[in-house]
């Protein structure tokens, strides 16, 4: 037995080792690929082939390693048993089967005789596995094709198991229903038996691993394509990541304290994931840690429990006749994980609500622009050819000065100026005392078709004051019906492709709307004539997103890999001489590229308050997060999904209140076939994922309702499902829809879901 030695890597604000190689042993023969074994104290792994070597993993000095001989035979599989006293383990090899009493063994070797165990099975073949049930009755016994139930007490077969047609490679026994075994073989099928009568209950498809397509990332340098091949290491253990009681106060900011994590043992590392996302939490990488004596593990074992904050592995080498022991402090390795988080080259969080004020430099920022707008080289002073009026009670008839042709600067932390027109009631603002419903709006109320040949509603939206819905449809028109769906809708014609996206200003008065025509424009609610086109010579490629930005000051939409920030002036006089020329205006302010994809296949901001921050989903499966008070990319999360994100949802209500605030930093994305996940802008970590179904062939939107309790999906099934935020299946589905379900959205004022289908359907749906 070698001496032990620290492998102490404290990073920075770290006082503790994240990992100690405590021993490490040399052994005659390699012990790799066999099954080795963890209880609450003590390890337990072959050594020499056919000795079983059992460790106590506390520090004190007098427990020396037990050495337990019986096999004539490598030892090709350890366990331990379920109950604390006594505390049983189980050895098998070729030859035999052996259960040892660990308190009945000590005892005799203090006494200065040969501890004995029980042999309970001779002769069964090749042992790859084995496990104790949970009353330490019964012993799977898992050899070539077949499972042996034995009797752990004497040697009696109970019951053999037959019925896969590859060797057996692990079996389970279900802890919260009596007499129920799961195995798993490599026929690459799992199946469920009653292993008292000997039953076979279910049996599963053979299952195969989704072979992706190598994915393909554009290259800005040489616009080129790469081939990213994905690569995959063995697993060699899973096991339960127990949670001590300090780990929330040690790591306050780790999801993992309020959620259930495994352990992963691999032959490059260990691995939590959080199963409520099945996201990576931390990572130890052996390479990582030079002075380890295993870089490469052929088996692997970790304790169920940690002690103390800390949990013991013992680990084989692959190629090499070494074992090791090793000590993993799991909140030093947590703590590692979040240091290793920088930003923009140093360690910052993002939120989507300002926290600072705009910087001069800033591309948000007016003073450079504020006069672009407004002097206008083509627009003459109305002051000259003028008669002037006079009367006593007037001071001025208004001739003598010059139209207003500049837009407001925005002032931070205030509220926009009204554009109501005269006679017209001011605009309701969203989420102001939207009522918290107990449930979903889950309620069939209505169904609309929007029109007379079937037709895909491609984008749906809300107005901010919940009074009107707009529908962007594949047959070039653009829709705005009453939210209740009742009366005839408002149709805006003069697209010639799809419609792809559709926005509503803050004040609710303008639509913004983007289509397959390459081709961008901004509609008064009130008129059928656009009040500002950008036509096809402005972009090479369809405008995917386009939507309001900052208080209704800029306009972002995406196009390709890029998207454009732009300033606007709308005017929907007509000059009378020249009627068919626009007086409204607007300027590229700047363009943002996104790292590495051929195209932005979603854009999402926040305008309803002040915000820098901006969400952009690329084809290469990535989200990348733009700080356009910097004006640049501030954050990068590959592979995002296994496929290219379908759509960024974000909560963009404007009641401000400290549980609100922190809803602001959450969103959602989805893609096909891989379903919803709730991202944190703060730490940019998917906090869970939403399971229970997933569309394979059309993309399916996502809404969040204002108060941040509910989101919907739609589905290819022709369902929508309604998810509550704190739990990872649906809770509702919605059913009698034609159609795939394209596209849901919530409305902001008032508790109510619309859905809308592949085939020109909407449907509305309330509490």
């Amino acid at each position: 037995m070698e001496s032990p030695e620290d492998l102490c890597f404290p990073e920075e604000g770290c006082d503790s080792s994240i990992v100690l190689e405590k021993q490490v042993f040399g052994s005659q023969v390699s012990e790799s690929h066999v099954q080795l074994a963890c209880s609450l104290h003590y390890c337990a792994f072959p050594l020499n082939g056919n000795e079983l070597c059992i460790l106590d993993t506390t520090d004190d000095p007098e427990h020396q390693p037990l050495h337990l001989i019986g096999h004539h035979h490598s030892i090709t599989a350890v366990a331990f048993g379920s109950k604390v006293s006594p505390l049983l383990i189980c050895s098998a090899s070729s030859d035999y089967v052996i259960v040892w009493d660990l308190d009945a063994c000590m005892k005799k070797v203090l006494e200065g005789l040969m501890p004995q165990g029980v042999v309970i099975g001779t002769l069964l073949g090749m042992v790859l596995y084995v496990r104790f049930s949970p009353d330490d009755q019964t012993v799977a016994v898992c050899a070539g094709n077949r499972i042996y139930m034995l009797n752990a007490k004497d040697e009696a077969i109970l019951a053999e198991l037959e019925g896969h047609l590859a060797p057996v490679t692990a079996a389970e026994f279900c802890t919260w229903e009596k007499n129920i075994l799961i195995s798993v073989s490599e026929d690459r099928s799992f199946k469920v038996w009653d292993y008292c009568t000997g039953l076979l209950i279910y049996q599963s498809a053979v299952i195969t691993d989704q072979i992706q397509n190598s994915s393909k990332a554009y290259t800005s340098n040489d616009l080129r394509y790469e081939e990213t091949v994905e690569s995959s290491f063995p697993v060699l253990q899973i096991e339960h990541c127990d949670k001590s009681a300090n780990l929330e106060d040690e790591v306050p900011s780790f999801s993992y304290a309020n959620a259930r994590c495994l352990w992963i043992g691999s032959s490059t590392g260990l691995f939590i994931i959080n199963m409520a996302n099945f996201e990576l939490e931390a990572i130890l990488h052996f390479r990582d840690f030079s002075a380890l004596s295993i870089q490469s593990a052929g088996s692997c074992a970790i304790m169920k429990k940690a002690v103390s904050g800390k949990v013991c592995c013992v680990l084989t080498s692959m190629f090499e006749n070494r074992i090791a022991l090793l000590e993993v402090n799991v909140a030093a390795l947590l703590r590692s994980q979040q240091n290793e988080l920088h930003l923009s080259g140093k360690e910052k969080r993002l939120s989507v609500i300002a926290r600072c004020s705009l910087l001069p430099t800033s591309p948000l920022c007016l003073k450079k622009e504020k006069n672009i707008l407004g002097n206008r080289k083509d627009i003459k002073s109305s002051v000259k050819d003028q008669p002037l009026v006079f009367h006593n009670k007037i001071k001025s008839s208004g001739y003598t000065s010059a139209p207003q042709m500049t837009m407001f600067s925005p002032k931070m932390n205030t509220k926009p100026k009204s554009s109501v027109p005269k006679g017209k009631k001011s605009n309701k603002r969203r989420n102001e005392e939207y009522p918290l419903p107990k449930s979903p709006p889950t309620k069939f109320e209505r169904q609309v078709t929007v029109a007379d040949k079937s037709t895909s509603v491609c984008c749906i939206q809300y107005s901010g004051d919940g009074e009107l819905l707009a529908c962007g449809l594949a047959d070039k028109t653009l829709l705005a019906f009453k939210s209740n769906l009742t009366g005839t809708p408002t149709v805006y014609s003069g697209h010639d492709g799809a419609v792809n996206s559709v926005g509503w200003s803050l004040d609710n008065h303008w639509l913004v709307s983007s289509s397959e025509d390459r081709t961008l424009r901004i509609w008064s609610v009130s008129s059928a004539e656009p009040a500002l086109c950008l036509g096809k010579e402005l972009f090479h490629k369809p405008i995917r997103s386009a939507q309001f930005y900052y208080i209704d000051t800029f306009i972002l939409l995406s196009c390709g890999a890029e998207f454009y920030l732009l300033r606007y002036y709308l005017d929907t006089s007509k000059d009378e001489f020249k009627r068919y020329k626009s007086k409204s205006i607007c300027k590229s302010i700047q363009k943002f590229r996104m790292t590495s994809t051929v195209e932005i296949s979603s854009l999402s901001a926040v305008n309803e308050f002040y915000s820098y921050i901006v969400l952009a989903a690329g084809s290469n499966r990535a989200l990348e997060v733009f700080d356009l008070n910097v004006g640049c990319s501030a954050a990068v999360i590959t592979d995002a999904h296994s496929r290219s994100v379908h759509q960024i949802c974000q909560n963009k209500g404007s009641a401000f209140s400290s549980q609100q605030c922190e809803a602001y930093n959450l969103f959602l994305t989805t893609a096909i076939g891989d379903g919803i996940k709730l991202w944190d802008l703060r730490t940019l970590r998917c906090e869970r994922r939403f399971e229970g179904h997933s569309s394979r062939c059309h993309p399916c939107g996502i809404a969040v309702s204002p108060c941040g309790q509910f989101i919907a999906s739609g589905s290819e099934d022709k369902c929508a499902y309604i998810y509550e935020k704190h739990s990872s299946t649906y809770s509702h589905k919605l059913t009698g829809h034609t159609e795939s379900v394209i596209n849901v959205a919530f409305g902001p004022s008032f508790p109510q879901l619309t859905t809308a289908t592949l085939d020109g359907k909407l449907h509305l749906f309330l509490p």
